[in-house]
């Protein structure tokens, strides 16, 4: 298999359909500024994903939405329920004890892609983060404590896949090279941070503190603790948020081992 970046009208055409999966309707102007595609891209990309039926124009508006033929692409995906349902008590505990906003996350693809948060349960936060939000490997908290406690060969496997994608997902080599450096001192102090996040939608205004989710030696998530920048210094954060997050992840961990699985609904 040629380790070149696959075909790049897939690529954009799954961008496309996250990017309409999050804003649930769309004009094409929309999709090109949160895809960051030309418009004349996007209009030929959606007039694919409407001829397949994945997509559909609303009556009377230019504005388009998924359609229930986007299901058959996660037919067969066995998602992380548990981990959702372990999680969620003690995050919510956490964010009413503390007042910020809780993350939690898991790795996919390039990707750390949300399950569970608790913006919506506080004032302290600038936007709402569903699950499906998707943050970067390279440049979130929570992407880089996943691969600071991933075992070493899939994080060199993901390292080098990461060093193949495109400039424009922002993985140019001198970036990775310095990324790769931080991993051994983010898995000696246990935790990663974030400075003026810039994957946000208010970039610059947020900094954040994650930990992993370890069962059985391998991570299963990530748990990120987001603040206003301008509230307090990152020493001071960390001092203060890092023991709870800490037993916030502990007690998920134990709440997760006494979850079965739901039965299959297929």
């Amino acid at each position: 298999m040629s380790d070149e970046v696959p075909i790049r009208s897939i690529s954009r055409a799954l961008r496309v359909l996250q990017v309409i999966n999050r804003g649930r309707s769309l004009t094409l102007t929309q999709i090109s500024r949160g895809t960051s595609l030309p418009y004349p891209t996007v209009a030929r990309l959606v007039q694919t994903l409407l001829h397949e039926g994945m997509l559909e124009r609303e009556p009377g508006r230019k504005r388009y939405r998924p359609t229930a033929m986007v299901q058959t692409l996660s037919h067969g995906f066995q998602g992380h329920g548990r981990l959702v349902r372990a999680a969620r008590p003690h995050i919510v505990e956490l964010t009413k004890a503390l007042g910020w906003p809780v993350t939690l996350a898991v790795h996919v693809g390039h990707r750390m892609v949300v399950q569970d948060s608790t913006h919506a349960l506080t004032s302290l936060t600038f936007n709402h983060y569903y699950p499906g939000y998707a943050m970067p490997l390279l440049g979130s908290a929570a992407g880089k404590v996943f691969l600071a406690f991933t075992d070493r060969t899939e994080r060199d496997l993901i390292i080098e896949t990461l060093s193949r994608l495109p400039p424009e997902q922002g993985a140019d080599k001198l970036t990775i090279q310095r990324f790769a450096e931080l991993l051994d001192t983010i898995l000696r102090q246990g935790y990663a941070t974030g400075v003026r996040n810039i994957f946000t939608e208010n970039p610059g205004k947020t900094s954040s503190i994650a930990v992993p989710i370890i069962v059985d030696g391998k991570v299963t998530g990530t748990l990120t603790l987001a603040f206003f920048q301008a509230a307090m210094a990152l020493p001071e954060a960390v001092q203060q948020y890092l023991g709870p997050l800490y037993e916030c992840a502990r007690r998920t961990i134990e709440t997760l081992a006494t979850i079965e699985d739901l039965p299959d609904q297929g």
